[in-house]
């Protein structure tokens, strides 16, 4: 028996051959266990055989193939493959397309970090391996474990295969001829067996030799525990081809055996066959892998520290993934890729690729492609499936760099670099996105086929990727410093680059070529003849139907009137949402949030599309934003069928290109007339009144529709207008959302959707939700003909031709109302696509990414297979009646004269319910006392309660009971209503959005009840952190003069204090006086949306506060630029907890299906506290379709987070706290019983406070001052703190009679972000007191404590220490997580019988006790580089005594977050600019993420090396210097030094970089001075202040959203303006003395502190290089000296010199 040389524990199984035929090999297992030389010898002698018999084995082995199906393989003995010939005819049909289902999706979210290296002459060595593990292990941070911290989400590398390491004991084995499979096994000695008959009888039958197996060498020693239990055994199978197969012959036949060994396993094993696994099966490359963290793999694998291990190339990757269940398959690399990042369309692309698989065909695959289906499958991740399709693809015969330039394209419109240097390949883009769409999200991959090496980043550059180069070796990696050698490899790094977006880099392994991203897309763009392609198969519809918009009404006035009733058009839908639309070319605003029931329990009929919630991103991937980055984004859609992906050609299909799809009438016409596609209308309509109708006419539409297609048909078009032309009571339109995705499934299922295209044309859409749902489910393009002929009759209504002579409408003509309403869709469309993070309409297109609410089983599978919907509902009798509802309202029995007001955005009287209105908010006042001294009024307080009971069920809780089965006991028993509050918060609500006395009695009120207020977003100001000692004994303070009902002891600070990112007022200070700190992920109200402050609210208090300037407008972008990943808040959470490791941070999400596997991950993270609010969260101004149709219901959100944390044994790590309208003590007890530790009251606090629910917060004039910054309308304000302390205690003590009689909360408005007021007058009517919000709190409390006395109960955390214990409950903390005690309740909904509310009643097991979460510490960073500075006695005494030091230190990339905790030692006594000493750092080495975060002033850091992403992150003082190692041959202006989001949020400081920056430099810059060689993207997007000198190029789309601040740019090769986004900044030359000695003078430091050869060479010829800056002049720069040659140089210095001051010490 061989035995491998130092592989001690190695053993082989090896095969006797059976006959020499090779076309009839099998293997018998040996106890005995050997390689066989001989066999090994016998194959090597038959590769040699006559080309003419190599041909006929081949046609033999294609042949006998053809015959194997999945139903063949059974374990049993060996069959010879003449047998598998035998197979029935009928075992070859392909399989049916399954659609994916999102449920299974949700299940896998991952980012990792990524990277590889590889030798460009093709030299094979085990340093490679060496350096890929070391690379792996200076990554773990960007991984993660489960709840062991032991078990690695996943770990591994992709190398080639290391046959010097195989052939120490295989000598004869043929490196050309021989396939290498890396086999995971199931931990089970039967399945084992059954797994290894299974592969043997593949092969077999396909002709091939199996030489035996290998087992892997091991040491499982090291696996954590989680990742133990589901270990698999691993094996390497070793298969020789057939005769003459080598090279990509080869590996294509390894990809057919290890697609029928999928099959096979399937058909045989059942469940047991995931864990049957092939790594990797191929010639060329091995992946060792596993559930393992970085630092393990190399111990795991012994392979892979023998010295005999060599390679030329490895891919590294260490998974982070969200869910803990431990999955070995998962762990990356794939067969082709590594990938860190999300796939936003994934559901998209399944059901893409499910539809057309059947139709990929290409000679290479002989007629076998029906045996590697199905392509993908949704149990298994986004990137498993994306490599699964680029294998097809490589093994078809593209180049793995053109696979990934169609799958993952860039955008190429509106380049300006591409237009330059790479024009051809837009063909190359436009051709394929006929045949392909693209897999849209974040994503940093890297691939390789084993010939060639190279990474891909996104179209929106949205992950790291940093590469250097030395002659012969090409590293690329999400990090620098990986390998540690910055300083000792110096002298051998020729380059040091990035990825930018869209971008690529390959090493080619065969020719020893390095290629970047212009070279290698000129050269795939030039494969083909792509421009001739496109002008024959392309047609624009610009073309054939020219824009025309009707100037004349199409129908009488009654008759529209009609339509739109019988469509479900109310008037606010016509006159706020359509005339809104037309008349402004914008989505119309409202404010306060949604408040009305679910559609589903509701009495009043809704529109199908109501029962659906939009899906958003939130922390595995990041919105984008349309309006600042929409370059990126494309409306285009194409019609016509698709072709065949693996054979493209001139001939391949003929499309018709839309730019939008939004058809006009006009346009419609030309397409459903148009010969090519074949066009043909399909009438959408049932009879009324009979039983099953609906699912009738559906069932005839779908199959009247297939036979049409099969006929040719390339566009189908659904219409309800034959109807609605010739409206009869009994012949209803079917809803066209239900039509569109009933056909779209129909046409999955037969294997035809990729052969045609749908086009709506329907009176059914009239919202920007509507078309996202048409387009959502199916629909290529739409024409909303009512909307427009709404449009039309409102302009030419004697009306608004009143409101256009008094002027107060804009003058339009007819077509541009349309156009307007036409365009308002659109950007509406955007918006919602750039919710969910993705970039293209054509990948949107069909992916689903809506959840439903009250839709039954049998409505979701036949229109929206794959879609959530957890709780039932609906069925189709049930929408069948809801839609004859519809309708009827057509046929009145007098003629119309208006349209109904169904009240669903507005309350009105005969409307919707809404639960926030102003009978409750006076009952609410009376009861606190509110504007009576504070005085509570019980009784009022029952009327309050009355108010409720007699309210219609309109969220889930309502339809919730409390069942304990215990016996009550005595409200005496029960823990105080003092330790209720404790857990009680208020929602983030702004400073600026909210007035300043609104803002500070909430806080003051909170306070005093031992809970937390929130900050919300814009900071703090310092003097709300001292303890009141000035109060008088009425109340007042000469600290808070603006305020009553003060009492000393009293503070005003918001104990928690939201970082909405590097945002608005985020500085040390402001982080270091923080008792907990909350990331504001997405706001109930508007999910993955942003926000505005208008410049007339920013007053110049809150510009101070916000490091901003008065008047200027402030914008919240969608996305946070530094969460674009899982692993990206883990570092955020990491900065916070550096800066202020006493504080817990909290991460605030908002619900949605999916939720739980989110939560896991930001558990993972690290996050102290997880905040789960609800769909129905208030704001102050926010899209209608925002406020209505995003987010899902609180309950949902967290039952499922409590459920996923348990299960995955992470509930204990973490507080969950939740908030949804919560504003009775019932509402506390039942999400309890959820899951939630602590509750947070949003729109109810303001109530308490004096809003009388005017919903006007977003017109500058509330009544009383709540949402105002008016200073005449501030002084009407009643509020003071005591009264919201009143309602609290209320609900806390609320008494037994009134808890037995209440049957639910309305939903409330959660996170209420008033868009504030600085108008005065308006702020001075301001009510509140602190008493009154006491008051509040006090009643909430006494509600629950009674509530607790009716279960038995005495504390809520009882429950959570017993279980499932029957009796002995104690404590009011022992009701959170028992959802064992809900029940549904009996009580019939108007509309269904169908809900189903199982899955909120569902117990998860034990999670531990709730007071002991909340009590536990904070969680901790672990040692750090900052507290080895800290415990040194010189630095520490200069910060004592703002002294001097000086002091030096290594760093490496693990070192992340440095200095953080140091500014935090420095502002925490001093501020962020009160320390008068400095503490000199100079570091060596590579800075990891967030280096020099939230800098103060005083600490002065010298780096010489490099840094990653976010360096400089929220700094408010302080100095960064960064230059590269002295020995670098590189030049530094050319090196990428410093990588994306740098200098994010910072409010002050310098920073100095000898190097060029990535994307995104400067974001949201408010003070930061700074001077960079180049930029990628982005440069200064939404900056406010500072100012940024640019001495190098410069990528795309700079000063996007900047307001405020001075860029510089040198512009060497004359094109920066076209690089510029002037929307909003100018740009000119440098025209003024003051900008020119601003800029000087920043150069001249830089060249002073960096030693910068550009910087020395401007100065040098000073004249000459001005000429050629260009200087960004934003709206607050205009007037200043810098700037303006027209103001005063003297007057303007000394205003830009002027220090600014805190409001509060002004």
């Amino acid at each position: 028996m061989a035995q491998a040389a130092g592989l001690t524990g190695v053993s082989f199984d090896c095969g006797d051959l059976l006959a020499s035929d090779l076309s009839n090999v099998g293997v018998l297992l040996l106890t005995e266990q050997c390689w066989d030389d001989q066999l090994i010898a016998k194959v090597a002698e038959e590769q040699a055989q006559a080309p003419q018999a190599r041909a006929a084995a081949r046609r033999s082995a294609r042949n006998a193939a053809k015959q194997l199906t999945a139903a063949s393989w059974v374990p049993n003995a060996v069959q010879p493959a003449a047998e598998a010939q035998a197979v029935p005819e009928q075992a070859q049909a392909k399989p049916q397309p399954v659609v994916a289902d999102l449920e299974t999706i949700l299940q896998e979210r991952d980012a990792c970090g990524v990277g590889f290296i590889a030798n460009l002459r093709s030299i094979k060595s085990h340093t490679i391996v060496e350096q890929a593990l070391r690379a792996l292990g200076c990554m773990e941070h960007r991984g993660a474990c489960s709840a062991d911290d032991d078990s690695g989400d996943g770990a591994g590398l992709m190398t080639q295969i290391p046959w010097k390491l195989l052939k120490k004991d295989m000598p004869a084995l043929n490196e050309a001829t021989t396939g290498v499979g890396m086999m995971f096994m199931p931990n089970d000695d039967a399945l084992e067996a059954q797994a290894k008959a299974l592969a043997e009888e593949v092969v077999a039958a396909e002709g091939l030799a199996l030489l035996g197996w290998r087992q892997v060498p091991i040491a499982p020693e090291v696996v954590g525990r989680f990742a133990k239990a589901t270990q698999p055994r691993i094996w390497q199978m070793f298969i020789s081809g057939k005769p003459g197969q080598t090279g990509d012959e080869l590996e294509r036949q390894l990809f057919i055996v290890r697609k029928l060994i999928e099959r096979a396993k399937t058909a045989a094993m059942g469940a047991a066959a995931e864990d049957f696994y092939a790594c990797s099966l191929s010639n060329r490359t091995i992946v060792y892998k596993g559930m393992l963290r970085s630092v393990v793999v190399g111990a795991f694998y012994k392979d892979l520290v023998n010295t005999d291990y060599e390679t030329a190339f490895a891919i590294y990757h260490r998974r982070f993934s969200t869910n803990t269940t431990p999955k070995w398959p998962l762990a990356q690399p794939m067969r082709i890729l590594g990938h860190n990042g999300e796939i936003n369309t994934l559901q998209g692309n399944l059901n893409w690729i499910a539809s057309r698989q059947n139709e990929l065909e290409h000679p290479v695959w002989a007629g076998r492609e029906g045996q590697l289906l199905p392509l993908c499958n949704a149990a298994e991740s986004d990137s498993a499936n994306l490599d699964h399709v680029a294998e097809l693809l490589v093994r078809t015969g593209l180049e793995p760099q053109e696979s990934l330039m169609l799958l993952v394209p860039e955008a190429f419109r509106n380049h300006p670099d591409l237009m330059k240097e790479y024009p051809e390949v837009v063909d190359f883009y436009e051709f394929y996105e006929g045949l392909q769409e693209g897999w849209d999200g974040p994503a940093l991959l890297v691939f390789s086929d084993g010939k060639r090496v190279g990474a891909r980043l996104d179209r929106n550059g949205l992950r790291p990727a940093r590469f250097w180069r030395t002659d012969d070796t090409i590293y690329v990696a999400s990090e620098v410093g990986v390998l540690g050698d910055v300083m000792s490899n110096a002298e051998n790094i020729v380059a040091k680059g990035r990825l930018g977006p869209g971008q690529m880099v390959l090493a080619d392994l065969e020719t020893g070529a390095f290629g970047e991203n212009a070279s290698i897309s000129k050269a795939v763009a030039t494969k083909q003849p792509y421009k001739e392609w496109v002008a024959k198969s392309v047609r624009r519809l610009e073309d054939m139907s020219p824009v025309s918009y009707p100037a004349e009404a199409k129908m009488e006035n009654a008759t529209l009137l009609r339509l739109q009733a019988a469509n479900g058009m109310g008037a606010e839908d016509a006159q706020m949402v359509v005339e809104g639309m037309a008349q402004a070319g914008v989505e119309p605003t409202y404010c306060m949030g949604d408040d009305i029931p679910l559609a589903v329990l509701s009495d009043k009929p809704h529109m199908l599309f109501n029962y659906f919630k939009q899906r958003f991103a939130q922390v595995t991937n990041p919105p984008i934003d349309p309006l600042r980055e929409g370059l990126v984004m494309s409306l285009e859609m194409r019609l016509g069928g698709r072709g065949n992906l693996l054979n493209p050609g001139a001939d391949t299909y003929r499309q018709v290109l839309l730019n939008s799809p939004i058809l006009l009438e006009s346009q419609l016409a030309a397409i459903a007339a148009d010969a090519t596609l074949k066009s043909k209308t399909f009438d959408i309509a049932f009879k009324a009144g009979t039983q099953g109708s609906l699912a009738a006419a559906l069932a005839k539409l779908c199959a009247d529709v297939e036979a049409a297609v099969k006929a040719g048909c390339q566009c189908v078009v659904l219409s309800d207008k034959a109807t609605e032309t010739d409206m009869q009571p009994g012949v209803v339109p079917i809803p066209s959302l239900l039509a569109t995705g009933a056909v779209h499934h129909h046409l999955i299922r037969t294997g035809l959707r990729s052969d045609t295209s749908i086009v709506v044309e329907t009176a059914q859409a009239f919202s920007t939700h509507h078309a996202a749902m048409l387009i959502g489910y199916g629909a290529h393009a739409l024409c909303p003909y009512l909307a427009y002929e709404t449009a039309r009759q409102w302009r030419l209504s004697n009306r608004t031709q009143s409101l256009v002579k008094s002027g107060k409408v804009p003058d339009i003509s007819v077509g541009d109302a349309q156009k307007n309403l036409k365009k308002s869709l659109e950007k509406g469309i955007l918006k919602i696509l750039s919710k969910m993070g993705i970039s293209l309409l054509g990948c949107y297109h069909g992916a689903q990414i809506f959840e439903a609410y009250g839709l039954s089983r049998e409505v979701i599978d036949t229109a929206f297979t794959g879609s959530v919907s957890r709780i039932g509902g609906m069925s189709l009798a049930d929408l069948q009646r809801e839609a004859e509802s519809f309708w009827a309202k057509g046929f009145p029995e007098k003629a119309m004269s208006k349209l109904e007001d169904y009240g669903f955005i507005q309350s009105r009287a005969k409307g919707e319910y809404h639960a926030n209105n102003q009978t409750m908010a006076k009952l609410l006042h009376k009861a606190i006392g509110l504007g009576s001294g504070s005085a509570t009024d019980a009784s009022a307080y029952e009327a309050y309660m009355a108010h409720f009971e007699s309210a219609p069920p309109h969220v889930l809780r309502d339809c919730l009971a409390l069942e304990s089965g215990k016996q009550p006991i005595s409200v005496d028993e029960v823990e105080p209503a003092a330790d209720i509050m404790k857990r009680f918060c208020t929602g983030g609500m702004s400073l600026g959005a909210i007035s300043r006395e609104t803002h500070e009695t909430i806080a003051v009120a909170v306070n005093r009840i031992g809970g937390k207020s929130n900050s919300g977003e814009g900071g703090e100001d310092p003097i709300r952190w001292t303890t009141l000692g000035d109060a008088d004994d009425a109340g007042k303070s000469a600290s808070f003069p603006y305020l009553r009902g003060l009492q000393n002891g009293d503070t005003a600070t918001s104990k928690i204090k939201q970082v909405a990112s590097g945002r608005f007022g985020v500085t040390p200070e402001f982080l270091v006086n923080a008792d907990q700190l909350e990331i504001k992920i997405a706001q109930g109200a508007k999910p993955g949306e942003g926000g505005q402050l208008p410049g007339k609210k920013v007053s110049p208090y809150i510009a101070n506060l916000r490091r901003s300037k008065p008047g200027v407008p402030l914008i919240s972008p969608p996305p946070h630029h530094d969460i674009y990943s899982i692993e990206d808040l883990a570092q955020l959470i990491y900065d916070l907890h550096q800066i202020n490791p006493a504080a817990k941070v909290s991460v605030k999400l908002v619900a949605e299906a999916g939720i739980g596997v989110v939560a896991s991950g930001v558990a993972k993270a690290n996050a102290d506290v997880i905040q789960i609010s609800g769909h129905d969260g208030g704001t102050g101004a926010s899209p209608i379709s925002s406020i209505k149709h995003a987010g899902g219901p609180v309950e949902m959100g967290i039952a499922e987070t409590h459920q996923v944390l348990t299960r995955n044994e992470l509930r204990e790590r973490v507080v969950l706290r939740a908030d949804g309208g919560f504003r009775s003590g019932r509402d506390i007890l039942i999400a309890a019983a959820l899951g939630a530790d602590e509750y947070g009251f949003g729109t109810v606090a303001m109530i308490a406070t004096g809003c009388i629910m005017a919903r006007v917060c977003h017109t500058n004039n509330c009544p009383v001052g709540v949402a105002s910054q008016r200073e005449e309308l501030r002084a009407r304000f009643p509020g003071a703190p005591a009264d919201l302390v009143n309602f609290f205690h209320f609900v806390a003590e609320e008494r037994q009679e009134l808890r037995a009689r209440f049957p639910g909360a309305p939903a409330d408005l959660v996170n209420f972000h008033f868009v504030g007021e600085e108008r005065e007058e308006l702020r001075a009517r301001f009510p509140g007191a602190p008493a009154d919000l006491v008051n509040f709190f006090h009643f909430v409390a006494e509600e629950v404590r009674q509530g607790l006395a009716q279960l038995g109960l005495r504390s809520l955390d009882e429950l959570v220490r017993q279980g499932l214990a029957q009796l002995g409950l104690r404590s009011l903390d022992e009701l959170v997580g028992h959802a064992n005690y809900l029940q549904q309740r009996d009580a019939p909904l108007a509309k269904t019988s169908g809900l189903d509310l199982s899955f909120l009643t569902t117990f998860a097991g034990e999670s531990g006790a709730s007071s002991i979460r909340i009590a536990q510490a904070v969680h901790s960073n672990g040692p750090q580089l900052d507290d080895e500075i800290l415990a040194d006695k010189e630095v520490q005494d200069a910060i004592r005594s703002q002294g001097s030091v000086s002091k030096a230190y290594d760093i490496a990339n693990v070192d992340r977050s440095a200095l953080g905790r140091v500014a935090g030692a420095i502002a925490k006594p001093y501020g962020d600019n009160g320390f008068k000493g400095a503490v000199n750092l100079k570091l060596t080495g590579s800075g990891g993420q967030s280096f020099g975060v939230f800098l103060a002033t005083g600490l002065n850091v010298h780096l010489t090396g490099e840094a990653n992403d976010y360096v400089g992150k929220g700094m408010a003082g302080g100095e960064i210097v960064i230059v590269p190692p002295p020995a670098s041959p590189f030049a530094a202006e050319t090196a990428s030094l410093v990588g994306n989001t740098c200098l994010y949020g910072a409010t002050g400081g310098s920073l100095f970089v000898n190097g060029r920056a990535g994307e995104r430099f400067a974001v949201r810059n408010s003070r930061a001075d700074a001077v960079v060689e180049g930029v990628g993207d982005h440069c200064c997007e939404y900056m406010t202040g500072g100012c940024v000198v640019v001495l190098g190029s410069a990528g795309r789309n700079v000063a996007a959203g900047m307001t405020g601040g001075i860029g510089y740019f040198y512009d060497e090769e004359g094109d920066f303006p076209e690089k510029v986004n002037t929307e909003i900044v100018a740009i000119q030359r440098v025209l003024t003395p003051a900008g020119e000695a601003q800029l000087k003078g920043l150069i001249s430091a830089h060249a002073a502190k960096t030693g910068s050869a550009k910087a020395k060479a401007l100065l040098a010829d000073w004249a000459a290089a001005k000429a050629q800056f260009w200087q960004l002049v934003p709206p607050a720069e205009k007037n200043t000296a810098q700037v303006n040659p027209a103001i005063a140089e003297e007057a303007g210095q000394k205003a830009a010199a002027a220090p600014v001051q805190m409001a509060a010490t002004a």
